[in-house]
């Protein structure tokens, strides 16, 4: 069983802070990445027979799902946009800014994206190809900004960076249109922007990030990091912004392709790329939409933290009922 607990040990390790290895979770997952998928391989070998099944994320050669590295981005941009669709945001733009805004909700809008990681990456390129314009990034060591926004180019830099040659975004300093400041989170920058996505790591958003995005013009928060948000913080961001999407619901699209992962391995299926990301997005625009209505059912429209809280209290409650634990 010694591969089992090494899987166990290395999984576990990963949720070990953002600055003991000084790269964000996203960057770290890839790399236990080929490490879990050689230990996968000996509790295989120990097993006596594959079960694809106990492991997500594994690689696409034996048994993964495509498009499970951008599935949290990518799922983060889908929630986001089903918000837009509901909330009318359209105060907000200069007539010059709401070209094709009624087809296309990201088009125009300023997007402040902390990170650099799978999530990051992935969300910025889901943004950029809604028309969206993607106004910073961040790593440990700090913040690389674009008052105009990053091209599709400059994205891809980002991530033959972070990817391949394993830097820190202190080597793009030069590029065309940005600025890069270090030892800054992009939150500590008083940058102006529409909606910002915090995809970096826990408790990155302060108080001061907070008053900082108020004042700034922000009035859409959705979460991509795990808890990335203060609690003081996301009181003074659901009393100050329109829209405040949680983590628990914007970042679920990742452990939402596992499990789709999981239902393939089950069929014996592989699923195409578009067929992923067309459930991706039911899942997420059924997320968006059960926490907005329980929000509403309860009397607290746009309180999308307190729906899903409430959403996800209730299925469990209904679960425990119908199997007889509960009389009430």
């Amino acid at each position: 069983m010694a591969g089992c607990h090494t899987i166990k040990y290395r999984i576990q390790s990963s949720s070990l802070p953002y600055n003991m290895w000084g790269f964000s979770q996203g960057a770290l997952n890839k790399r236990l990445s080929s490490g879990i998928n050689a230990e996968y391989g000996e509790y295989v070998r120990l097993r006596g027979q594959p079960d694809m099944g106990v492991l997500t994320g594994k690689s696409t050669d034996f048994g993964g799902s495509k498009l499970r590295p951008e599935a949290t981005g990518y799922g983060l941009v889908y929630i986001t946009l089903e918000a837009l669709k509901k909330y009318n945001h359209y105060r907000y733009l200069p007539e010059s800014r709401r070209a094709g805004i009624s087809t296309n909700c990201f088009n125009g809008l300023k997007v402040l994206i902390s990170g650099s990681g799978n999530v990051a990456q992935f969300a910025a390129e889901k943004v950029l190809e809604l028309g969206g314009i993607v106004c910073s990034f961040s790593d440990s060591t700090g913040s690389l900004t674009s008052e105009t926004g990053f091209t599709r180019a400059q994205l891809t830099e980002v991530c033959d960076l972070k990817n391949v040659k394993r830097g820190r975004l202190s080597e793009l300093s030069g590029m065309a249109g940005a600025r890069y400041y270090a030892g800054k989170s992009v939150w500590q920058l008083g940058l102006n922007c529409d909606i910002a996505l915090p995809c970096a790591t826990q408790n990155e958003i302060t108080v001061e990030g907070a008053r900082n995005l108020v004042q700034g013009g922000c009035w859409c928060v959705a979460e991509g990091a795990n808890m990335p948000t203060t609690n003081e913080a996301v009181d003074i961001l659901k009393s100050k912004v329109d829209i405040y999407i949680p983590a628990k619901a914007a970042n679920a699209g990742g452990v939402a392709t596992s499990a789709l992962e999981m239902a393939q391995n089950s069929a014996r299926l592989f699923w195409t790329a578009e067929e992923v990301d067309e459930k991706l997005k039911g899942i997420m625009n059924n997320i968006f939409a059960t926490a907005y209505s329980t929000a509403q059912e309860f009397d607290r429209p746009w309180d999308l933290q307190f729906g899903a809280n409430a959403a996800g209290f209730l299925k469990v409650y209904k679960a425990y009922k119908a199997m007889g634990y509960l009389k009430f």
